[in-house]
């Protein structure tokens, strides 16, 4: 190292590191002060806005609302601590995203992933990580809600939501054994992958006994494997996870059974993550939007490149290409499974199909699916460019907003939110992936700062009037006497 370079800093430590977010979030206003009227209805307060999940979307768009003044309150049924999948349904090692990406930070350095590791761990240990941890990430979204003192209620399971005219939302809560409705101006679903529905099953497993199979996203004790042979269908990021799962808890051999005859090799949604297309995707010509998001579903995400060599360091791990999945028979304790290239036998399978838009899988949404227009409803594609799941998107505002798909069937409708994966064919994937979450959270909490003062602008015009912080107490200059001024230049001239 030359004189003249600086040497690196030791850890500071999170104690220094916390400091210095207060004094960063000090000097930036935030939270900034409240000024949105509170509101109540027959005495019962009404939320500015209900935030429905409290996991990186939810805190990342709580922490916006707050530099804004606006305060959210997030229900999550998950326990305290285990909100998201990182700690339950995930399996990954590490997650996919580069650590250098800044994700729910909202531009405040201080509270990236990269601070808050170096503090604990030094720069030569960030230097030497290559990828994030999962459960790092975890932990560093417990630390991000504490610090940004997001306001989540755990055990919250929302069992009902009913838009109203009078633009209120209410919102069936059900915890600690009791049930009681919260209202809310703005209700936001923050609700992840499977936003608007949950798994999506094949029909080939239709009357299959469920203890012989399970979907990647389920809780499951995969040391129930050891010994088995089990199948996976499906070659993305979560097959493998659940095949190196199965393997490291000791499953006899791990079949993946692979519609394609080779593997995705190019990951083309890293190749759209753009500013233009991260700031835009709303404003592009309806053809365009599709255009786009078909595209990348059809040349599919591979899986990580750790995650696969994750699995093939298993001798008894098989890839098998070309296998789709036709029909799977249950032939006592074991499956029968036929597939173009012969029938694999065995004890286990689990179905790593991915998530569908599926309002049946969501009771919590009766009143609102029957009304929510979808892409379908108004867009058909080119011949050939047919594609279920953008087909099922609903079709959303400027704000992520849910439209009628009958005008006036339900008013009330777009005080309701959608800031999960379902809205990306409308705005693109900034309300959930690492990218681009904190472009997300911002924008749509701007939006809501100017919906809650075009709500209330008789109100604010009231304070406007009203207002009379004098700046000048009058003592600050003497008056002139003007004519004496005029004569006094007179004379000079």
């Amino acid at each position: 190292m030359s004189l003249t370079e600086p040497a690196a800093p030791a850890p500071a430590g999170l104690a220094a590191l916390e400091e210095r977010l207060r004094d960063d979030l000090v000097a930036l206003g935030w939270p900034a002060k409240a000024w949105i009227p509170p509101s109540t209805r027959d005495g019962q307060p009404v939320h500015d806005v209900l935030v429905i999940g409290a996991g990186q979307a939810g805190l990342a768009l709580s922490a916006a609302l707050s530099q804004l003044g606006i305060a959210a309150v997030l229900l999550d049924k998950a326990p305290l601590d285990f909100e998201g999948p990182w700690a339950t349904t995930a399996r990954m090692e590490t997650l996919r995203s580069p650590k250098e990406l800044t994700g729910p930070a909202l531009g405040l350095p201080s509270l990236t992933f990269r601070a808050w590791f170096i503090a604990q761990w030094g720069r030569e240990a960030w230097a030497a990580l290559d990828k994030i941890p999962r459960l790092q990430w975890m932990d560093y979204l417990r630390w991000y809600r504490r610090v940004m003192r997001c306001d989540v209620r755990n055990g919250h399971q929302v069992t009902a939501i009913r838009p109203l005219a009078d633009g209120t939302v209410e919102v069936d809560v059900t915890a600690d054994g009791a049930s009681r409705t919260w209202l809310a101006r703005r209700v936001v679903l923050a609700t992840g992958r499977d936003g608007l529905g949950g798994p999506q099953i094949p029909a080939f497993m239709q009357g299959v006994d469920r203890s012989r199979w399970a979907h990647s996203s389920d809780v499951l004790d995969y040391r129930r494997l050891a010994g088995l042979h089990v199948g996976v269908v499906g070659a993305g990021s979560s097959a493998m996870d659940s095949a190196a799962t199965a393997l490291e808890n000791g499953a006899a051999s791990v079949d993946l059974l692979v519609r394609r005859s080779d593997l995705p090799r190019i990951n083309k949604s890293k190749g759209s993550g753009t500013p233009g297309l991260t700031h835009g995707q709303f404003l592009l010509p309806d053809a365009w939007k599709w255009r786009i998001r078909h595209y990348i579903n059809v040349q599919q995400v591979p899986p990580p490149h750790g995650s696969t060599l994750r699995v093939s360091r298993h001798a008894n791990a098989h890839f098998n290409l070309g296998c789709a999945v036709q029909k799977v028979e249950q032939d006592g304790d074991r499956l029968r499974v036929d597939t173009p290239r012969g029938v694999f036998v065995l004890d286990f399978l689990i179905v790593s199909t991915g998530f569908a838009i599926d309002w049946r899988q969501r009771p919590e949404f009766a009143d609102l699916a029957p009304h929510v227009r979808i892409w379908s409803d108004r867009f058909v594609p080119e011949a050939g460019a047919e594609d279920q799941e953008l087909s099922d998107s609903p079709d959303l505002g400027p704000l992520f907003e849910f439209q009628e798909k009958t005008p006036g069937a339900l008013p009330g409708l777009d005080h309701v939110h959608c800031f999960c994966y379902p809205a990306a064919l409308s705005h693109g994937t900034v309300s959930g992936d690492i990218p681009a979450i904190s472009d997300g959270a911002r924008k749509l909490a701007q939006g809501l700062a100017s919906l809650f003062y075009r709500e209330d602008l008789e109100h604010h015009y009231a304070q406007l009037q009203s207002y009379s912080e004098p700046e000048l107490d009058g003592s600050e200059w003497t008056p002139a006497d003007p004519e004496a001024r005029v004569r006094a230049l007179a004379d000079k001239t």
